[in-house]
């Protein structure tokens, strides 16, 4: 197990049964392989939203808009319109680089991403974070379960999660929340 989800399952234990999902088909659906950390987090938790804050994607949601593979078509539709008047981070600009949205950060509009450049392997792949309502950008050097955790744990050097630090962590997922 990642050491980073195995840190997340101390602070937040899993309280459902585990979520196998069909890896290859989603990866099929995406063009490209997930990193092994994402899956571990979704096969533990599933779906769902953490301290009610920060919902991580899920490939079998019945709801498209925490479904990861709609997600994904979603905002890369959104991207590229916006893109045409927005000034593209840095780090996407390279050639074959794109993002694909892990995570849902409720009442922002804001997503956090993977950015994918050619020649990484997606265990390798770094956190980017889209403000949502406006053209900032935020670059993590770090994989997905590490920033989640960091972000939880108040230890994330970012703008968007300041007030998010809490004592009692917890994780509802969709099957609670969404009906």
């Amino acid at each position: 197990m990642h050491p980073a989800v195995e840190r997340l399952t101390a602070l937040i234990p899993p309280t459902g049964p585990r979520h196998s999902r069909d890896w290859p088909g989603v990866e099929q659906a995406l063009g490209t392989p997930l990193p092994g950390d994402y899956k571990q987090l979704v096969e533990i938790y599933g779906g769902g939203v953490f301290d009610g804050t920060v919902w991580l994607l899920d490939p079998a949601c019945p709801d498209e808009d925490y479904e990861l593979v709609a997600a994904a078509a979603e905002r890369a539709e959104v991207l590229a319109c916006l893109w045409q008047t927005e000034p593209v981070p840095d780090e996407v600009r390279d050639t074959g680089a794109r993002v694909i949205p892990w995570a849902y950060v409720e009442g922002s509009g804001a997503y956090v991403y993977w950015l994918v450049r050619p020649g990484l392997k997606p265990d390798e792949w770094t956190v980017m974070l889209n403000e949502g309502r406006g053209p900032g950008w935020e670059h993590h050097a770090t994989s997905c379960a590490p920033f989640l955790l960091s972000v939880l744990t108040g230890e994330a050097k970012s703008g968007y999660f300041s007030g998010l630090l809490s004592q009692d962590h917890r994780f509802e997922s969709n099957d609670d929340v969404l009906e």
